[in-house]
């Protein structure tokens, strides 16, 4: 499946999840409260599928799969039979109806946690927080060494390369000196501070990523495995051999290495890799072969692989995976709000949204990283959902929840010219929050 088919499909499987629970939740606090639901809809628009329940319910999925709604007895709508008065919903007591409003954004949080209890009982396979440093770029310039692992993050201790890359990101949206706990090579532990308050103002966090320079550790300079066959192993090369240069050129790591056999293999076939085998140096003729590997286009080989990087897999048992999922859930939790107040504040930009072409990308590449990256992803799209919505804009749950607080507090429900007003000023702003992210989208994609 191609990149764009592929980010089409899992963007409509996430949806389709994620929305359908979310409306579950408005669907069954409504049932439970004795409001009569009239229609259950997966998307807007057209009907593309639907059928009549036993309960009377209409349950429909639509053509347009961008959302999704639960259509109750509202008086607001129309005449309601004498027969249904005891089944519409604004006849409902205000708390029943703050309960039906906050179940959708509820089941949301509890779809969060199952996603999160899921993906440790899969196991969520990752590797160890060993990074590197761009030439020249501020972490290289903080002091960031080759093969430095990472201990800690702002005081916070990480044992995963994602999960301490998240703590860095989270950091560069406030743009605040950062402080780092390192262990080198050496075994030696120290600290270093990342001075991201030099970072310019107005930039999105990939364009802070870029400037910060800092990356995983590439794989050193070791041929792990000399393949049977091919040009290094009749050279004589054997596994466990550190080579230090590819005719004359020197090589810090593998990365290197593979460039350097390219570039002097295309020049001419004929190499001279310079290796260290226990303590001694040694020198091999070598000559390439231009070959296809596993599918992948041709390309000079010599058959040498480096050594496996090092693999973490965070795996619990079913009622371990429980705490693990909440702690998650709560610390994402607060990321997120983390985020939305420093957009308010001016403190990040809001280049940092994403629209639904970001998810569908984000939402493809994690379905092809393995059931529990996707399950990671569903979590925190799901978390994200929960807290947009309880956000106090008319049209959003959370704006119907303030609309009812403000009901308990005066004792009345708000005028019907309140709520409208209420209702445009929403629409307005979900439609310049979608509109400023699709063009973040577009300009994402762009090339600068």
């Amino acid at each position: 499946m191609n990149s764009f088919f592929g980010s089409v499909f899992w963007l409509l499987v996430t949806l389709g999840v994620l929305v359908t629970f979310h409306e579950f939740g408005h669907y069954w606090v409504a049932r439970r409260c004795g409001v009569k639901v009239l229609r259950f809809s997966v998307g807007f628009g057209k009907a593309v599928w639907k059928r009549i329940g036993k309960d009377g319910t209409e349950y429909q999925v639509a053509a347009i799969p961008l959302g999704g709604y639960v259509k109750m007895l509202d008086a607001r709508e129309g005449e309601v039979d004498p027969a249904d008065r005891g089944r519409e919903f604004t006849g409902k007591p205000v708390w029943q109806r703050i309960a039906i409003v906050a179940a959708g954004p509820l089941f949301n949080l509890i779809f969060t946690v199952v996603a999160f209890w899921a993906m440790f009982v899969v196991g969520m396979p990752d590797y160890a927080p060993t990074f590197t440093a761009a030439p020249h770029s501020m972490a290289a310039d903080a002091g960031i060494r080759p093969g430095d692992r990472m201990l800690a993050v702002d005081g916070k201790a990480v044992d995963t390369w994602s999960g301490a890359y998240d703590a860095i990101a989270n950091g560069l949206l406030g743009r605040e000196p950062l402080p780092l706990r390192v262990r080198g090579t050496d075994g030696t532990e120290r600290t270093v501070v990342l001075p991201l308050n030099k970072l310019p103002a107005g930039q999105d966090i990939g364009q802070y990523a870029d400037k910060l320079g800092l990356k995983p550790a590439p794989a050193p300079a070791i041929a792990a495995v000399v393949t049977p066959g091919f040009p290094a192993a009749e050279a004589g090369l054997q596994g466990g051999d550190r080579i230090v240069s590819i005719n004359g050129q020197a090589v810090a790591d593998f990365e290197a290495f593979s460039n350097v056999v390219a570039a002097e293999a295309a020049k001419s076939p004929a190499l001279n890799i310079a290796v260290e085998r226990q303590g001694k140096p040694l020198s091999f003729k070598v000559t390439a072969r231009m070959a296809s590997m596993e599918g992948q286009p041709a390309r000079w080989l010599v058959g040498v692989q480096p050594p496996q990087t090092e693999r973490v897999v965070r795996r619990y048992g079913l009622l371990a995976a429980l705490p693990a999922s909440l702690s998650a859930t709560w610390d994402n939790t607060q990321s997120l709000f983390n985020m939305i107040g420093k957009m308010l504040t001016g403190q990040a930009s809001t280049k940092n949204l994403s629209g639904v072409i970001g998810i569908a990308q984000v939402a493809n590449a994690s379905a092809n990283m393995g059931p529990a990256w996707f399950l990671r992803f569903l979590a925190l799209v799901s978390l994200s959902l929960a807290v947009l919505n309880l956000l106090p804009i008319p049209v959003l749950d959370g704006g119907h929840l303030l609309y009812y607080l403000i009901e308990l507090v005066k004792g009345s429900p708000l005028s019907e010219r309140a709520m409208m007003a209420g209702q445009y000023i929403g629409l307005a702003l979900l439609f310049t929050l979608m509109g400023l992210a699709f063009y973040n989208d577009i300009h994402r994609s762009l090339p600068l």
